[in-house]
């Protein structure tokens, strides 16, 4: 597997192409913590996690894969980019830490990133322009 970047994320102009970058395509229901999911619990709890993910926010801007003007009103993930483990988790492997595989999503990203297709994410209104919904008239 290709280990992700947030530099290399950040090459990518849109949304739909970092989106297409992190998206995992694994089958849906496989167990990644299974019954030990309290430890990764503990980890996404601790003050260390806390203070990175705060971080993480101020360097994204609360925005969805940090594109502009895809401000996250909801709650917030932090997504990391390359999936995680428990024995990650158990050895302080320091990569579960490191700013450079660490990205902003909203919940419906996330979700889709792991689980779900492009047609699941939250779409950006169309721009409107004057006059576009008046059909006799010339825009």
């Amino acid at each position: 597997m290709k280990i992700r970047t947030y530099s290399e994320l950040m090459s990518f102009r849109t949304f739909e192409e970092r989106f297409d970058y992190l998206r995992l395509r694994k089958s849906i229901g496989v167990a990644t913590f299974g019954f030990d999911r309290y430890i990764n619990q503990d980890f996404y709890n601790s003050h260390t996690w806390r203070t990175l993910r705060n971080r993480i926010i101020v360097r994204d801007e609360a925005c969805d894969l940090a594109i502009p003007n895809r401000s996250i009103f909801d709650a917030i993930r932090i997504h990391h980019m390359n999936p995680i483990t428990l024995e990650d988790v158990e050895d302080g492997n320091p990569d579960i830490l490191n700013p450079e595989f660490l990205i902003c999503t909203s919940i419906n990203t996330h979700n889709a990133i792991h689980f779900g297709s492009p047609n699941s994410l939250t779409q950006l209104p169309l721009e409107r322009r004057r006059n576009d919904t008046c059909p006799w008239r010339i825009t």
